[in-house]
C-alpha cells in the first residue's frame, strides 16, 4: 500500500467510525444456571426474570436455574428463557452504561427466535409481550410435527449452492411428503437442513456423496424452518393482530431478507415468513460490514453467533456478554472508545 493510499485508508475509517451490532442468540443456546449470576448481581435483571414469569405465570426463571434440564429444553421454555437472558443482559449493560443501546447510532439482529429479543432491544416490542408470543411459538412448533416425523441436520464444509441442488431435487420428488430444505445458512461450510426425516436422511446420503465435510443430525424437538411449520403461521398471525407494536429505535436486520425492513408495518409479516423461512445469517452479518458495523456484540447465552460471525468474517470485532465479568470488561471498551472520540 502507497503512502497515498494509506492516508486516504486513515481519512476514510474517521469518516466512518467503527460502529456495533447487538445480536441475540437463538435456541439451542440455553443451559441449566443461565442468568443466575446477572441475577445474583443485578436487581434489574431480577426485575427481567420476574417480569417474564409474571407474564407467562410460570416459574421460568427457577426452572432456566435449577432445571430439569430435560424440560428447559423444550421449545415452549427454552425459547422465552433465552429472551429472559438476553433481556437481563441488555437492561443490566443499558443501567450501568446510562444509555440506551438502540439509541446509540447500532444496528440490531437476532438469529430465529432471537430476533423477538432483538425487538425488544429496539424497543418495538415490550417483553412481557414478547414473552408470551415466543412461549406460543414455541408451543406450537414442538406441536406442529409428530414426534419422529421431521428431522434436522448440519451440513458442514458445502457450498450453499450445491446443497441447494440437492434439497429441491429430492422435495420435487414428493411435495407434501417428502420435503427437505436450507433451515439456516449460518456460516461459510455451515449449513442447516430441515423437513421430513426420510428426506432429510436422503439429503445427508446425496451431500456426503458430493463431498461435504460432515453431516450432523440435530436434537431438535421439531423441523424449524421448514414447511412443516406452516401451521404455526396462522397461530402467530392471530396473536400479532392483538400485539403492540411499534417503530424500532434502530434498525433490525431480519433473517428472511438479511436487511432491515421499510417500516414497521412489515415487521410481524416478517416475522411471520422466518417461521418456515430460511435464516440468512452469513448475509446478516456481511450486510453489517458492508455497512460499516464492524464490531459484533452477543447479547445473552454462549457464544454461538460470535463463533459464526469470526466464519463469516475475521476482520469483525467479536465480544459475547453472558456475565458480570463480561459486562464489566465491555464497558471498559465503551469508555475507551468514548474518550477517544473527538
Amino acid at each position: 500500500m502507497t503512502h497515498d493510499e494509506e492516508h486516504s485508508k486513515k481519512e476514510e475509517e474517521e469518516d466512518n467510525p467503527v460502529r456495533r451490532a447487538f445480536v441475540f442468540p437463538g435456541q439451542g443456546s440455553q443451559t441449566v444456571g443461565m442468568g443466575r449470576a446477572l441475577a445474583e448481581y443485578y436487581h434489574v435483571a431480577r426485575q427481567v426474570f420476574q417480569e417474564v414469569d409474571d407474564a407467562l405465570n410460570i416459574p421460568l426463571y427457577r426452572l432456566m436455574t435449577e432445571g430439569p434440564e430435560e424440560e428447559l429444553s423444550l421449545t415452549e421454555n427454552a425459547q422465552p428463557a433465552i429472551l429472559a437472558t438476553s433481556t437481563a443482559v441488555l437492561r443490566v449493560l443499558e443501567s450501568e452504561w446510562g444509555y440506551t443501546l438502540a439509541s446509540q447510532n447500532v444496528v440490531m439482529a437476532g438469529h430465529s427466535l432471537g430476533e423477538y429479543s432483538a425487538l425488544v432491544a429496539a424497543q418495538a416490542l415490550p417483553l412481557e409481550h414478547a414473552a408470551r408470543l415466543v412461549r406460543l411459538r414455541g408451543k406450537t412448533m414442538q406441536e406442529a410435527v409428530p414426534p419422529g416425523q421431521g428431522l434436522m441436520a448440519a451440513i458442514l464444509g458445502m457450498e450453499e449452492k450445491n446443497l441447494e441442488t440437492i434439497t429441491e431435487h429430492i422435495s420435487a420428488q414428493d411435495p407434501q411428503n417428502h420435503v427437505v430444505v436450507i433451515a439456516n445458512d449460518n456460516a461459510p461450510g455451515q449449513i442447516v437442513i430441515s423437513g421430513h426425516k426420510n428426506a432429510v436422511e436422503e439429503a445427508i446420503e446425496q451431500a456426503k456423496n458430493n463431498g461435504c465435510k460432515r453431516a450432523i443430525p440435530l436434537n431438535t424437538s421439531a423441523p424449524f424452518h421448514s414447511p412443516l411449520m406452516r401451521p404455526v403461521e396462522s397461530v402467530m398471525s392471530e396473536i400479532f393482530e392483538t400485539t403492540p407494536l411499534t417503530p424500532t429505535l434502530c434498525p433490525v436486520v431480519f433473517n428472511v431478507t438479511a436487511a432491515p425492513p421499510q417500516d414497521m408495518y412489515t415487521i410481524f409479516p416478517l416475522l411471520i415468513q422466518q417461521i418456515c423461512g430460511r435464516v440468512r445469517w452469513r448475509e446478516s452479518i456481511l450486510w453489517m460490514a458492508q455497512n460499516n458495523f464492524h464490531e459484533i456484540v452477543e447479547l445473552g447465552c454462549g457464544k454461538v453467533l460470535s463463533g459464526l460471525t469470526a466464519r463469516i468474517d475475521r476482520s469483525l470485532q467479536r465480544h459475547a456478554i453472558e456475565t458480570p465479568e463480561d459486562i464489566w470488561n465491555f464497558l471498559r471498551i465503551l469508555e475507551n472508545s468514548t474518550s477517544q472520540e473527538p
